[in-house]
């Protein structure tokens, strides 16, 4: 492991200006770039305490000889070459935006003398114009199929083509009239264009004038009698609808715009994007990416916007590869520089802003759930298999030393705020899957921190254990179901702070068979009791994706108990103390007034109309609210204002 200080630059040899920098390993292989508006700055922050670092970071300052840089003049500049090295070197660190698969296009082969539209995938061919990416192509073929009535067009290949010609006979499309058969001269190379031109047209969204068009023609039609012609152009007008109905609605200003979404964890990011051209949804992409460093969201709109429309063409449109906005949930450091590169390469102004309201942002909110859903999909599928769970349970035992696999991991979450509602969780991980039915939820009284609610959670939860002894096999041969099932790991949220205090519980009960460790959230470093140092799991282990997901579920088990509580809390308020208003009469006051600033501006005689509330109670509640009462002056002094 290379030692970052042996090739750190001199003091002050590193220009306070904006470039691009590059660091390269002991074989001269450039292995991680980047750009800065201050390389001073920036590659400074890569000599810090080793520590600091993001474990990615730490890998590729310690894998690193050596490091060297180039000055711009601007931000935009910078932009390019750090593209352009990219390309260049593909290195190993850099954030990859590459998919799991090819997605497909309908493309349309303008560069033939009769053009074909067929389904493509693969790198983009110069002279042929694109629609999509689609998530499948058999979306794009029913399309396809539909829109064909309409814009009869070659769609087979070059030698389906030509022994067509020689033997003068049309396919079947050309038979059904699917196909205007150019092939055999039913129509010349310039009218077969023109019928594939109106087809891009219609897919590039200028879709309201060939539609007021066919109306008329079918309106004609009938005028004239020509009932069969009116029928066909009925039927194709149907079809023409029944091809938009596919691409439906979701911005009504007719906007092209690229909206961008990301779910990320300390390790991985999920990217979406859908295509939005003309107002409708025409495509979606999707991608799962390594982060190579401590990266904000506005990074990762950066390497997304570079990497992803470096490569696109040059073309102005709805049509085009570069949109004219694009939508992220945040903005990055770079962005007036990052719009004015985007903007070179549409050849018109391009905007990247976030939305704050209205269609736009709902739009956005929906490929952000997509973005989480595709996340947790991707961690679904690596602790389904049950080859990687084996695998990750050898890591757990070989890292921490263990001596068995783990097969049975718990691990404990604190939730509060500020010492308030403080609940622990409890989650149960039996062979790599969760067992949700071993689940606990603890009420924590004694303690305001999360060091002294571990401690407690801890003493009870080996209290017991220790209190009922060895488990007994249930009496028909199932598995135990009792709370005193022992583990082998237990896994607490947090750093040194945490597992040193739930050891210390564990050695002063007794229990020495049981392994604890701490994942804290920041580095996902992973913590042994009194060890100074932690212990760095590879971060493509599936012995981190598991205590990942162990510890993000006790998170979210703790985080859902917490606020149910608090929800308690502050239904509950002032009205327990009201004497024979029990929960049920309590619920129905509520229920009817909607809220309890609600029920204090009410006066007795409104309360008292609640069903099961009469006057006495309606006034014992607004005293218990603080409301001052007024005194009725036609009652005597010893009225007590309502009936014996």
């Amino acid at each position: 492991m290379a030692d970052p200080s042996q090739y750190r630059p001199a003091p002050g040899s590193i220009p306070d200006a904006p470039g691009v920098y590059r660091f390269r390993d002991d074989t001269g292989r450039i292995i991680y770039v980047g750009k800065a508006k201050s390389l001073r700055s920036r590659l400074n922050s890569y000599f810090a305490d080793l520590w600091s670092l993001h474990q990615r970071t730490q890998q590729m300052v310690t894998t690193a000889a050596g490091v060297d840089w180039v000055v711009v003049g601007t931000e935009v500049e910078a932009l390019q070459l750090e593209y352009s090295w990219i390309k260049e070197y593909d290195p190993r660190f850099n954030v990859k935006y590459r998919d799991d698969k090819s997605y497909p296009y309908l493309a349309v082969t303008l560069d033939e003398e009769f053009p074909r539209l067929l389904v493509m995938r693969g790198a983009k061919k110069k002279g042929v114009r694109y629609f999509g990416p689609y998530s499948h192509a058999w979306a794009i073929r029913e399309t396809l199929d539909l829109l064909l009535r309409v814009f009869p067009s070659r769609t087979c290949s070059a030698g389906v083509f030509k022994r067509a010609g020689q033997i003068g006979r049309p396919c079947l499309l050309g038979d059904i009239g699917k196909c205007s058969a150019p092939c055999v001269g039913r129509v010349s190379a310039d009218e077969h264009r023109a019928i594939v031109l109106e087809f891009c047209d219609f897919m590039a969204g200028r879709t309201d004038e060939m539609q007021r068009r066919l109306e008329r023609q079918m309106r004609e039609a009938s005028a004239a009698m020509e009932y069969e012609r009116a029928a066909r152009l009925r039927d194709d007008l149907v079809a023409l609808r029944r091809a938009m109905e596919k691409q439906s609605i979701v911005l009504s200003d007719g906007t092209d715009a690229d909206v961008v979404a990301f779910a990320d964890d300390p390790l991985e990011a999920a990217v979406q994007v859908f295509h939005v051209r003309d107002g409708r949804v025409r495509g979606q992409r999707g991608w799962i990416v390594d982060k190579t460093e401590e990266l904000t969201i506005g990074d990762l709109v950066h390497h997304f916007c570079t990497q992803i429309y470096g490569d696109a063409e040059v073309t102005e449109g709805p049509e085009a590869d570069v949109p004219r906005e694009i939508l992220v949930p945040e903005l990055p450091a770079d962005a007036d520089a990052l719009s004015d590169w985007l903007s070179a390469h549409r050849g018109s102004r391009v905007s990247l802003r976030v939305p704050q309201r209205g269609d736009k942002k709902a739009l956005l909110e929906t490929v952000a759930r997509n973005a989480l859903q595709s996340l947790a999909q991707h961690k679904l599928r690596r602790a389904g298999d049950l080859t990687a769970r084996s695998r990750a349970l050898e890591e757990i035992e070989d890292a921490l030393g263990l001596a068995s696999a783990p097969l049975r991991i718990e691990c404990f979450d604190i939730s509060q705020i500020q010492g308030t509602d403080v609940v622990a969780s409890m989650v149960v991980f039996e062979d790599g899957v969760p067992r949700k039915s071993d689940y606990r939820r603890f009420i924590i009284k004694g303690a305001t921190d999360d060091v002294s609610a571990i401690s407690e959670v801890m003493r009870r939860r080996f209290a017991r254990y220790l209190a009922e002894g060895p488990v007994e096999p249930e009496p028909d041969g199932g598995r135990p179901k009792r709370f005193a099932y022992p583990p082998q790991l237990i896994v607490v949220d947090g750093g040194a702070p945490q597992v040193n205090a739930a050891a210390a519980v564990m050695s002063e009960l007794g229990v020495t068979d049981v392994a604890v460790c701490g994942l804290a959230k920041r580095l996902e470093e992973v913590w042994l009791p009194d060890d100074p140092m932690p212990v760095i799991l590879p971060r493509q282990a599936e012995g981190l994706y598991l205590l990942q997901r162990v510890r993000d579920e006790a998170h979210r088990f703790a985080i859902t108990f917490h606020r149910q509580r608090r929800s308690a809390r502050m239904t509950a308020s002032d009205l327990d103390s009201v004497p024979g208003l029990g929960e049920i009469r309590r619920k129905a006051l509520l229920r009817h007034f909607g809220s309890l600033k609600r029920l204090a501006a009410a006066g007795a005689d409104e309360i008292a109309q609640v069903p099961g509330i009469g006057p006495r109670t309606a006034a014992a509640v607004l005293a218990a609210l603080g409301v001052p009462q007024q005194v009725n002056p036609a009652a005597g002094s010893g009225a007590s204002g309502e009936p014996g």
